[in-house]
């Protein structure tokens, strides 16, 4: 896990180590001072020595500004090697999810995604800061007040071979049991931040049926668990300041106590034992040596919430893509026929039910298609297979007569353009919109695609035009106007192959027949794949397929499936009685 997250330092490895350094200057100059103090006293408070204490009081102010100075410029190099720690990891987690098949993303959900780049990033983020200063400072500080304390009175000291282990043994104890609990919050927040996004995507829902006060109450629920485990560990936690306490106190009295004794036997003379400067010295160097163990506790504090949060990272960038480009791809897609041969297909590879099952098709390049079927028939499963969006587990989808598991992912999903159920516009002007189906897009590409999709008279009707800002999720422009800005956004790539995955859901039958119309007219070598719950949507298509649980029912022309096909000629004379009850009798 350590070596994978270090890979995102990069460039941050200069300013970590001059970090590093500069808070081991701080330390060394913390450590002379209490022996600058123990001379003072001893050889010129008590010597009486005026000259000897104005030349101390300045080697003890030059020793603070140097301090002061190195622990200003750690602070600096550390927050910029823990941000740049933190931007690096947070890039590298989303380039890696943009890899992610759709199986990669279901796998984790959306929301643990978002969990992992923002809370999970920020505590890395302030754990590897404190790492690069304070687990530098902390065992140099201790090291090296432990060789000084040594030097003085070895026979004292050993106090702190006695405080130690006890401090370190708790600390540990602590850390052991309060991981646990971290994890688990991590995976509540996940859980947290799915309900907040399923609120917000639905808030039109929840207002319209007055479901507030439900909402409320599950947004509670889980924030209440959150709050719970939390309080719990802290309550852990907590034990770290009482017995860094008792432990400092412990090393301060027993040597003030020892020490005391000692000065008082020789006299106060360092020659014949222990001096009262010395003696100083000492009580200083426990303070220090007891701080830094304080400092390790929150070091351990600290890795204790971030561990769950680094493997958190890691699993996400361990994740390997279930669909990636193979060796030798093919980088040209011939045409736009389409064949499945023998296709079964499973969300769930290992034990999931299938959802496609024994699918044979072979589409001409240039046809139109429409499918039918009920909720849950697989429709959508069916056409996302195409561009490779998931993958079959059984037999093949061929694209241009070759298998896609050959061909570039760009080059494919570059060749097949998808409108699906749930459109999806960007904040942004329309044009900006449009754009993303191909970013070197004209004005006049722009305005083409527009005309065939239906869009471009409500287009000019808005003041600025096509210079028109579409708020996130496209909230300031209707169903029907936001389908078809999805269409001319999928027709700007030039696509052998566009899906419209029930995009024609929301607009009146006289639109959805014009774009029928356009399409037939400007782009017939285009195969053209229509999911549709109309028939009035499909009936002329070249070929029509009827799915039901994962299989392909009947396929034919609208004429053959009135006569052959149960379930199509039920669908139509469902949507079409109350046309035959209006008709005019003779």
């Amino acid at each position: 896990m350590i070596r994978k997250l270090m890979r995102s330092i990069r460039e941050q490895k200069k300013n970590s180590i001059l970090a590093m350094v500069t808070i081991s200057g701080e330390v060394v100059f913390e450590v002379i001072i209490p022996i600058l103090m123990a001379n003072l006293i001893d050889y010129g408070i008590d010597a009486g020595d005026m000259q000897y204490i104005v030349k101390m009081g300045v080697v003890l102010l030059l020793s603070a500004a140097g301090q002061l100075l190195c622990g200003i410029i750690s602070g600096k190099f550390a927050a910029e090697a823990s941000s740049g720690f933190a931007r690096n990891l947070r890039h590298d987690m989303f380039y890696k999810v943009q890899t992610f098949s759709f199986s990669n993303i279901d796998k984790f959900s959306t929301a643990s995604i978002v969990t992992r780049l923002t809370t999970d990033v920020t505590n890395l983020q302030n754990t590897y800061q404190m790492i690069i200063r304070m687990a530098v400072r902390s065992p140099l500080m201790m090291i090296f007040s432990l060789i000084a304390a040594f030097s003085i009175d070895a026979q004292l000291s050993v106090i702190f071979l006695v405080i130690i282990p006890i401090l370190g043994f708790g600390l540990y104890f602590i850390m052991s049991k309060t991981h646990p609990i971290f994890e688990r919050v991590f995976r509540t927040y996940d859980r947290l931040n799915s309900v907040v996004q399923e609120n917000l995507h639905g808030i039109r829902v929840v207002k319209s049926f007055v479901r507030e006060d439900h909402e409320e109450k599950k947004f509670n629920t889980i924030s209440e668990r959150i709050y719970k485990d939390f309080k719990k560990a802290e309550q852990q936690l907590a034990w770290n300041a009482p017995l860094m306490q008792m432990c400092m106190y412990a090393a301060v009295i027993l040597i003030s106590w020892f020490g005391a004794r000692t000065v008082v036997a020789c006299g106060g003379d360092a020659a014949l034992g222990l001096s009262t400067g010395e003696l100083l010295s000492l009580i200083s160097y426990a303070t220090q040596i007891l701080m830094s163990l304080m400092g390790l506790s929150m070091i351990f504090v600290m890795i204790a919430i971030s561990r769950a949060s680094g493997e958190r990272a890691v699993e996400l960038l361990d994740e390997t893509p279930d669909i990636t480009t193979p060796e030798n791809a093919v980088t040209q897609v011939p045409d736009g026929s389409i064949v499945f041969e023998n296709v079964q297909f499973s969300y769930h590879r290992n034990n999931g039910k299938p959802v496609l099952s024994n699918v044979n098709l072979t589409i001409p390049a240039g046809a139109t298609v429409g499918i039918l079927g009920g909720t849950g028939s697989s429709k959508s499963s069916l056409v996302q297979l195409i561009p490779r969006l998931y993958d079959v587990q059984q037999g093949a989808v061929k694209v241009g007569g070759i298998d896609v598991r050959r061909y570039d992912l760009d080059t494919l999903r570059g060749a097949v353009a998808m409108v699906l159920q749930k459109n999806v516009l960007f904040s942004g002007t329309i044009k900006e919109n449009l754009r993303w189906g191909n970013e070197h897009a004209t004005d006049e590409e722009l305005v083409y695609a527009c005309k065939l999709a239906q869009a471009d008279d409500f287009i000019r009707a808005f003041p600025q035009g096509y210079d028109t800002y579409i708020e996130q999720g496209g909230t300031n422009v209707s169903g029907g106007q936001k389908q078809r800005l999805c269409i001319a956004r999928a027709l700007l790539k030039h696509p052998k192959i566009l899906i419209l995955d029930d995009s024609t859901s929301a607009v009146d039958t006289r639109t959805d027949a014009l774009i029928r119309d356009a399409f037939a007219k400007e782009i017939p070598e285009t195969t053209k794949i229509i999911i549709a719950q109309r028939i009035a949507s499909v009936q002329d298509a070249d070929i029509i397929l009827v799915l039901d649980d994962g299989k392909i029912m009947d396929c034919g022309t609208h004429d053959t499936l009135l006569k052959s096909s149960p379930i199509y000629r039920e669908v139509y004379e469902s949507q079409t009685k109350g046309d035959d009850d209006n008709a005019p009798t003779s």
